[in-house]
């Protein structure tokens, strides 16, 4: 699944094209690589993303096959680290 598909599915972003204009400004990252938007996830990747003014480090857990609801999104990702950026 690509990286911009998987944060709006897991609702760690508000749109598909937020994720997507985030990667064009580097600032995911899969396993410590810069990630461009069309970037595959697999099980047990680590994305870390700027967004909303938190620094975030996520492990995905598992893939979703479809649609996630937000009372389940968390299920699929384990966070691993989220602080507040300095402005």
């Amino acid at each position: 699944m690509r990286v911009d598909q998987l944060l709006n599915k897991l609702c760690l972003v508000k749109t598909r094209t937020i994720a997507k204009k985030a990667c064009d400004k580097n600032l995911v990252r899969i396993n410590e690589k810069i990630a461009k938007a069309s970037a595959n996830i697999c099980e047990n990747d680590v994305i870390k993303f700027q967004l909303y003014g938190y620094k975030n480090k996520i492990k995905i857990i598992q893939i979703p096959k479809g649609n996630v609801s937000k009372n389940n999104a968390t299920d699929f990702y384990k966070i691993m680290e989220r602080e507040k950026l300095e402005i």
